[in-house]
């Protein structure tokens, strides 16, 4: 044993002397030298350059560099990194990469770049000789026709992360210019207050999330195709799912460095958002409007920026659409606000807008459901303050969506409706004050209180006297029972809408209005829980007119369609009932007191040429009655109906089919407006 350690040793003192330590700035001059000797005796212009020792022989130089680090002080320049700037080595690479020189250079370049940025730990980008180069190839980054994405997406993630560890040079990434004299950080802040000086459209929102597009936001700079945030944008239009998934990480990795802390970077960030609503807005205008499908459309599904499912038209809007969706949330505040602004010009604005004003149908009907659908899937508070301004506030934009509504087209009314329907569900205060409850505020709806209540009718006289005259509706509307009535009263209501004679739930052994509680309650929960953080009334305002005339009171645009399209509810099509009756048991889940009164209460006294959601329906009731005169053997033909809708009959001959279909419709909703009742006293009363 104690010969074998004795011959260990002396193996180990052998090696150790056999020849001094290699030194690293020769190995280093070494290795380049062998670079430049190949391109001096290499004739062959065609051999690739994976064909030589180049790439192999920049290797070496790296890990040399690498390890040079490691033995020395943060703060401490090696030898070989001095070498490497004073004689530019850089600078040669990057022209002899440009030129394809061998072919294949370019590839070994950026990826010497690429790792020297990722594995160095000094921050190289604050060196002018190497931030010039690199400037250099990302100028070369992004160009049509190249074969090297790969690469590039690599070369300029790396660049990204690096700035992310350095964030003090992000300015000789992005080429910034130089300030001009008495150019201070104060007039970069005026200019940035300036963009946000309009009241934010959601109360509930940041301040900062200004509804107008302000005029450098509309215009933009110049967008040059240059620079890493141009060349980033066009790798996110690859097909390779790799090179997007690194461009868009590099987006947004340059998005967090854009706080607007340094006014230099607000253009940057201008620039940014420009290049950013430029592409959804290019994704757009190659959508084939005239091949997409608008019930496809309505209920697209989350695509998330990370898929990797091959790209067609429609994926890659929605997955751009996901990514400024994300960014938006993710990014500062004031690249937000200017990303969103962006998109509300340059999306909205100028390519949907016109869309919806169309004179064909398709156009309108695809344009309306593409914002059913993008307004269903945002998530950004930012996002969605740009896309309620621009439904809300853009002149007479909504008062024409919310009469396609009710527009002769079947497809275009329900589109409508569910765009209506789905900008219920976000959590933007004004949607509702402006739909509804600012026209409701004066409760200018109830009639005048008068000595003998001789004037308690609920519609005017013209359109009441069909009721005066069925013996079905003669008792209980003269006299009605007073306002404040029990939550009993007014589940019963509703239930009793409905005449005995066109009853068939019971049929299929169908629950009744029990049924619906449980989806009533999360309906009813999901809405509170979004009108939570407005801090609505809890109590009735006082009414500010009292005067019973006609034009006192104005329901509103949407509430007015709502009522039109009702009152039509057994000449309509069961798909566009169904979705009529889901906007208005929405609108009534709401917990506010007005809500309450002018959907749920049956009793509410309404001043004469006034509607409620009660007694439309009752004048629906009303008509019920005269037209089931037609059908003979009403039950078995309603119960034909339900057992066709379920799927369990397949039989469709059925005449006054779309009758029988809106008569199974109104008992449904009636029960479900009563188990919307039932479910929210209790929230009332806390």
């Amino acid at each position: 044993m104690d010969a074998f350690s004795r011959l260990s040793s002396m193996l180990l003192q052998a090696l150790e002397t056999r020849e001094p330590t290699v030194d690293l700035l020769d190995s280093f001059i070494d290795h380049w030298r062998s670079i430049t000797t190949c391109y001096i005796q290499t004739s062959d212009d065609s051999c690739p350059v994976s064909q030589t020792d180049i790439p192999w022989r920049l290797r070496q130089m790296l890990d040399i560099l690498v390890y040079e680090e490691t033995q020395l002080a943060v703060e401490d320049t090696g030898p070989c990194l001095e070498y490497l700037l004073q004689h530019k080595l850089l600078e040669t690479l990057c022209m002899l990469g440009k030129a394809q020189y061998p072919p294949g250079m370019f590839q070994q370049v950026l990826l010497f770049f690429s790792k020297l940025l990722t594995r160095m730990q000094k921050p190289l980008l604050e060196l002018i000789r190497v931030y010039r180069p690199v400037q250099r190839l990302i100028n070369l980054c992004g160009l049509p026709g190249c074969h090297t994405e790969r690469e590039e997406a690599q070369f300029l993630l790396a660049i990204c992360s690096r700035v992310k560890q350095d964030p003090h040079t992000l300015r000789c990434v992005l080429e910034l210019p130089e300030q001009p004299p008495g150019f201070n950080q104060s007039q970069h802040s005026t200019q940035a207050s300036s963009q946000c000086t309009d009241p934010p459209c959601n109360h509930s929102q940041s301040s900062a999330s200004c509804p107008v597009q302000s005029e450098s936001c509309v215009s933009g700079p110049v967008q040059s195709e240059s620079g890493i945030l141009w060349a980033l944008l066009q790798l996110t239009k690859s097909q390779r799912a790799s090179v997007r998934q690194k461009a868009s990480d590099g987006l947004l990795l340059l998005a967090g460095l854009l706080d607007g802390s340094s006014g230099e970077l607000l253009p940057a960030g201008v620039s940014l958002a420009e290049l950013l609503a430029g592409r959804l807005q290019e994704l757009h205008h190659l959508l084939p409007l005239d091949q997409l499908d608008a019930a496809e459309l309505q209920k697209w599904p989350c695509t998330s920026w990370r898929s990797e499912v091959e790209p067609d038209h429609m994926i890659s809007f929605f997955t751009w659409f996901d990514f400024l969706d994300h960014l938006t949330c993710e990014a500062p505040q004031v690249l937000s606000v200017q990303v969103s602004q962006s998109v509300h010009q340059r999306w909205l604005m100028d390519t949907l807008h016109p869309q919806l004003l169309h004179t064909c149908e398709k156009v309108v009907l695809i344009s309306t459901s593409m914002l059913c659908a993008t307004i269903r899937l945002v998530q950004s508070s930012f996002l969605m303050d740009q896309m309620v301004h621009f439904l809300l506030r853009t002149p007479s934009l909504m008062q024409l969506l919310l009469r396609h509504c009710n527009h002769i087209s079947d497809q275009i009314s329900m589109a409508s409706m569910c765009l209506v329907d789905e900008m219920l569900q976000k959590p933007h205060r004004d949607i509702l004050d402006m739909l509804v409850l600012s026209f409701l505020q004066n409760r200018s709806y109830l009639s005048t209180p008068v000595d003998g209540q001789e004037d308690k009718q609920l519609e005017t006289d013209e359109d009441s006297q069909d009721l005066d005259e069925d013996p079905f509706f003669s008792d209980g509307f003269s006299d009605g029972p007073p306002a404040q009535s029990s939550n009993e009263d007014v589940v019963n209501s509703f239930l009793c809408l409905v005449p005995i004679q066109v009853r068939s739930a019971h049929l299929l052994q169908e629950g009744g209005y029990e049924s619906y509680v449980h989806d009533a309650h999360t309906l009813v929960t999901q809405c509170h829980a979004l009108s939570l953080p407005w801090e609505w009334p809890q109590t009735l305002p006082c009414p500010t007119c009292l005067s019973g005339q006609d034009a006192d009171f104005f329901e509103g645009d949407l509430l007015k369609v709502l009522f039109d399209r009702l009152g039509c509810i057994l000449e309509q099509p069961y798909e566009l009932n169904l979705q009529l009756t889901a906007v208005l048991s929405r609108l009534s889940a709401f917990n506010h007191p007005l809500l309450d009164e002018y959907l749920l209460n049956p009793y509410v006294h309404l001043a004469p040429g006034c509607k409620s959601l009660f007694s439309v329906l009752i004048r629906v009731m009303a008509e019920v009655m005269q037209r089931i005169q037609q059908v003979s053997n009403l039950s078995e033909q309603l119960l034909d109906t339900r057992r066709h809708l379920l799927g369990v009959s397949q039989h469709t001959g059925l005449e006054h089919l779309t009758l029988l279909k809106g008569l199974i419709i109104l008992e449904e909703f009636c029960k479900e407006l009563a188990a919307i009742a039932f479910v929210k006293k209790p929230l009332n009363q806390d």
